[in-house]
């Protein structure tokens, strides 16, 4: 179901004809005394209630909002199905700057928008919000999750994000060199904010070799005084993935960092990372794998922090939510290992896996309505 009223031409071909088809339902949200325009995306709720973010961005168009609403609530169900929690994937985007239009009377008013759905999608913080803005969320809608734990919730996700991409770069080094350890490896981080910089602490804990680079030239600087000995800065992301010696690239940043043009020139044997959709399109994960590439599919290494806020819907725990993010070491091993067996490439063998385990959710849950 598709709630469409009043929708431009051009937002209703792309709901119509996106290749990010399947999804369950789509609702165009506006509120007018605010300024509110958003886009709740629900792909799946075979495996339960919808889960995930709400990215706040200045679109061009709504027709873009609505598309990256479709691509990421479909990456989302993906990923909680391999995270192996209850959840389906849904996503929701706010159009706007969040600098400048996102106030605290819009947020109420996406709550209530969230809160109409009647638990379907539970929401969470994405790029542009934060743990801040889902308290206020949460003052109108229950469905709420990543509040800060003076309202009850569990604070920043980015500690076991970081530390479920530590897991997935485990598991990558002992399918490729027999031996889970980091120690003596040169590991190259592209954006050190909330996750890399976390990240890299693991790493050095490990006794890796970081080289890390940063738009934001202040963040790279104060990670060099945290951690004078271990990290070199690099000038700029293409200078990292050509770095001879390199052994493991972990793209944190922004999406599409594999690509047609940085694939080639990669010097790494591993690409390990926090940054969602890292492919830049479909192929880009054979090409890994035709230059000998291993690849750690981003949704399932970056689970750890739906992990986080799946949990405190149920009362969080940290030392249950660093347990289950860290078979995330297992299941990473998994997908090696199926990709190996059907002769695919390991995004291949994740959305494998992944589609098998909505599959049996639904027919789980047809069975039960049988009954």
């Amino acid at each position: 179901m598709t709630d469409v009223t009043g929708a431009p031409a051009d937002v209703l071909h792309t709901l119509f004809h996106s290749d990010q088809g399947g999804h369950e339902q789509v609702v165009l949200c506006q509120d007018r005394a605010t300024g509110l325009k958003a886009v709740i995306a629900i792909h799946s709720t075979a495996l339960g209630p919808a889960l995930g973010g709400t990215r706040y961005y200045p679109y061009a168009t709504e027709a873009e909002a609505v598309a990256d609403a479709l691509n990421l609530a479909r990456g989302m169900s993906y990923k909680n199905a391999l995270a192996g929690l209850d959840h389906g994937g849904g996503k929701a985007v706010i159009i706007g700057d969040p600098e400048r239009d996102k106030t605290e009377e819009l947020l109420l008013a996406y709550g209530r928008m969230v809160a109409s759905l009647g638990g379907r999608y539970v929401t969470a913080c994405d790029v542009g919000t934060y743990v801040a803005d889902m308290d206020v969320v949460a003052r109108e809608c229950r469905w709420t999750t990543g509040r800060s734990p003076e309202n009850g919730g569990a604070g920043d996700s980015s500690v076991l994000t970081a530390f479920g991409v530590y897991q997935g770069m485990r598991a990558s080094a002992q399918h490729l060199w027999g031996d889970p350890s980091l120690r003596g490896r040169t590991v190259g981080v592209a954006g050190i904010g909330k996750v890399g910089r976390h990240l890299v602490r693991h790493l050095l804990d490990e006794g890796a070799r970081v080289l890390v680079t940063d738009v934001r030239e202040d963040a790279v600087r104060q990670l060099l005084e945290q951690h004078p000995e271990g990290v070199t800065a690099v000038a700029d992301t293409e200078t990292l993935i050509r770095h001879e010696g390199l052994d493991i690239y972990a793209p944190c940043a922004l999406g599409g960092a594999l690509n047609d043009l940085t694939v080639p020139v990669l010097t790494a044997r591993v690409v390990c990372g926090a940054a969602n959709n890292q492919l830049a399109h479909p192929g880009v994960e054979k090409d890994l794998a035709d230059r000998g590439v291993l690849y750690a599919p981003d949704y399932v290494v970056n689970a750890g922090g739906v992990i986080q806020v799946a949990d405190e819907l149920h009362g969080f725990d940290f030392e249950r939510c660093r347990s289950k993010a860290a078979r995330i070491f297992d299941t990473t091993l998994a997908i090696f290992a199926r990709a190996k067996e059907d002769g695919i490439p390991p995004a291949a063998a994740a959305d494998r896996l992944a589609e098998q385990r909505m599959a049996d959710g639904r027919a789980g849950r047809a069975g039960l309505a049988a009954l």
